[in-house]
């Protein structure tokens, strides 16, 4: 088991890719702490199928938006094992429309949680990670933040401002043994891609050269990749799951 004592805090547990990631690195051994919103079912259950390997896993409620509420997945990792060796942010929203119709408050809510959550956790992870002289931090970010979607600009924004972080914030850790990275993912079987309609659903398959959309367990192979502690010379990248479509 590679991540065996770790600990890891995986926001955005409850579901999807984040609940996936929370999977894939307690069967690595990795002890879980689960952000989540709202959905606090959704969150128990990713916590009983972490314990199932034998490692300790919490849920802890955050607001991403809210720098107080970021404090106290933190504080919980700490209790749990005095470490935090794996962060992943993985919290989302979107608040899709075309640029013309999209509200200032859709625009901004957008940006708050998908960029300033991962910010407020990436500086409090820094300083923990380098006293510790280890740590892995990996970004959720998306294909949307590299080419662009229409309807999309604010959340494009935040996951292209995420690759920025990601890229600058790699450059202040390397030397103490603290990679940052990113994965993008294309179209991904979740909650949020459901909501979508079927013909923009239908349109999104035809540009998969794989022909179908990616697992939630696809994309937390990624991150379990970029969490090990043999990716020691691989920071400051971003992997995208895509299925070839860029």
């Amino acid at each position: 088991m590679r991540l065996k004592g770790q600990t890891a805090i995986v926001t955005g547990g409850s579901s999807g890719i984040g609940r996936a990631v929370c999977v894939k690195l307690a069967s690595e051994g990795a002890n879980i702490v689960i952000g989540f919103g709202h959905d606090s079912e959704g969150a128990r259950e990713t916590e009983l199928r972490c314990r199932a390997y034998g490692v300790n896993a919490i849920s802890v409620q955050a607001d991403m938006a809210d720098e107080e509420a970021c404090d106290r997945l933190f504080l919980e990792a700490l209790d749990m094992n005095e470490r935090v060796d794996i962060l992943v942010n993985n919290a989302g929203i979107t608040k899709d429309n075309l640029m013309l119709r999209m509200s200032a408050e859709d625009f901004d809510k957008v940006i708050r949680v998908n960029m300033y959550g991962a910010f407020y956790c990436m500086k409090r992870a820094s300083k923990i990670m380098l006293r510790q002289r280890y740590g892995r931090i990996i970004n959720i970010s998306s294909v949307s933040g590299l080419y662009g979607n229409a309807g999309q600009v604010n959340y494009a924004a935040a996951k292209a401002g995420l690759i920025g972080m990601t890229k600058s914030l790699a450059k202040e850790l390397a030397r103490k043994n603290v990679t940052v990275n990113a994965v993008a993912p294309g179209m991904i079987e979740t909650r949020m891609t459901e909501a979508l309609p079927e013909e923009v659903k239908a349109e999104m398959k035809k540009s998969i050269p794989c022909g179908r959309p990616g697992k939630p367990e696809e994309a937390a192979f990624a991150v379990s990749m970029l969490a090990d502690p043999e990716a020691s010379y691989i920071t400051g990248q971003v992997l995208s799951v895509d299925g070839g479509m860029f």
